[in-house]
């Protein structure tokens, strides 16, 4: 499907069985489309949490059994209805969406934890519902991966988010480390941020690797799809690694190169 955005891990690929496709991609411009209201152009707190606001409306029409008003949300009706979705997973979302625009720092791990069970692993278990894989035991793998992915696209875009005011690095670990939001501030790299970031990365590896079990409970294609996933989060871990942190001047992403060595190393899983 074509994206607009730059992506880290595939989306609705041809990995993805065909008939799963159409629902994946629904839900994925559900999820884009609302964190772009959240964190793109210039409206105001107000007009964002507004439409979010009516995006919460139209899935009250869809819990109520009634029509939603517009195309998107029609779409997503029929998604819900056709594989029986939990509409609260959409709602958390829309949660996670709207205190995005009022909160801007997280004072500790478990606090982001909590924001990144809203706004990464509701992802993951719809499309666990859409494989009929809903276990205690798989929702946990499928939570591990997603907030694992959130993490790492925070320590990805440090210096990126210090544009838009946001700060994901809990507020406990930089005294820990001897560092503060002045150094991203200043885009100051220094021997204290990269322990900072190694630790951090440190957090977003063990739940990766906790979760990765996850890939044989999902059958064929979409095991693939999830191996690619997983190991292309271990790979950008690796990126941040390998530049000490330093993600003020060299923001790790993957290359062409990377998806050959995410290939072989899928193959071992």
């Amino acid at each position: 499907m074509p994206v607009d955005h730059y992506e880290n891990f595939p989306v609705a690929s041809w990995l993805v069985p065909a008939r799963l496709r159409r629902p994946i991609e629904v839900i994925y411009h559900f999820a884009r489309s609302a964190d772009d209201i959240a964190d793109e152009g210039d409206a105001t707190p107000a007009q964002r949490l507004a439409a979010l606001a009516a995006y919460q409306a139209e899935l009250d029409r869809i819990a109520r059994g009634e029509t939603p008003q517009t195309a998107l949300f029609a779409s997503l009706a029929e998604v819900i209805a056709t594989h029986a979705l939990p509409i609260p997973l959409f709602r958390d979302l829309l949660d996670a969406f709207a205190q995005d625009v009022v909160k801007t720092r997280y004072a500790d791990y478990p606090e982001l934890l909590d924001y990144c069970r809203r706004s990464a692993n509701p992802v993951g278990r719809l499309v666990l519902h859409l494989f009929g894989r809903t276990s205690d035991e798989q929702l946990m793998q499928s939570d591990c991966i997603c907030t694992a992915l959130q993490l790492i696209n925070f320590w990805q875009d440090v210096a990126i988010d210090w544009q838009k005011d946001r700060v994901y690095i809990p507020q406990t670990d930089f005294p820990h480390f001897r560092v503060s939001e002045a150094d991203i501030a200043a885009n100051r790299w220094s021997a204290n941020w990269a322990a900072l970031m190694d630790f951090e990365i440190d957090r977003a590896m063990a739940l990766m690797k906790r979760g990765a079990p996850l890939v044989h409970a999902l059958p064929g294609r979409m095991g693939w799809e999830i191996r690619l996933t997983v190991q292309g989060g271990l790979r950008i871990l690796e990126r941040i690694r390998q530049v000490r942190g330093d993600v003020f001047h060299r923001r790790p992403k993957l290359g062409p190169w990377d998806w050959l060595v995410l290939g072989g190393r899928s193959l071992r899983m």
